[in-house]
């Protein structure tokens, strides 16, 4: 058996066949992606051998709190990318470091945790987000709409030393 995972923006559809019929099955991949981009439904898997139908699940859509629904477009930086997660109504709830890169990761951008951190600490600098420590002493960030706790407030002047501080911890 051969299998083949495609991955057209949030659709995904892997692709099970034997070797006599995996250029039949490959065929399938545009007809059923194009399905998939109009129901958010993702393939699992489609066994050639002995099904002819694909079996699906029902995937969580985007916008339901798990990863933030956005465009990106082929110039955007990094900071515009993250900017745009925070305009999402995902950025109002209070977000980790690594819930970032997990929303960076589904749409296919796969940085270091030291380039995601030094973007979110800039951003926030910049005041387009906030940023503050949440009770276990880890950085949180949210909407730049959104109230920032005044306990856990953080000052807006931190120099080159924050800068070199955020790329150390990480």
């Amino acid at each position: 058996m051969t299998r083949i995972r495609v991955k057209v923006g949030a659709a995904e559809a892997e692709v099970e066949a034997d070797p006599e019929h995996l250029k039949e099955a490959i065929e399938l991949i545009p007809e059923v992606a194009a399905k998939l981009s109009a129901s958010g439904t993702r393939v699992i898997e489609v066994a050639r051998a002995g099904a002819d139908e694909p079996v699906t699940e029902q995937a969580p859509p985007r916008g339901t709190g798990l990863f933030p629904t956005i465009s990106i477009e082929k110039g955007d930086s990094l900071a515009d990318v993250i900017g745009k997660f925070f305009s999402d109504p995902w950025g109002r709830d209070r977000r980790k470091l690594s819930d970032v890169r997990e929303a960076l990761q589904s749409y296919g951008m796969n940085y270091p945790k030291q380039s995601v951190a030094v973007a979110l600490l800039r951003l926030a600098k910049a005041t387009k987000i906030r940023r503050f420590k949440a009770e276990d002493g880890e950085f949180v960030y949210t909407s730049s709409a959104m109230p920032m706790p005044s306990n856990t407030l953080q000052s807006r002047d931190e120099g080159p030393e924050e800068i070199a501080a955020a790329q150390n911890l990480i």
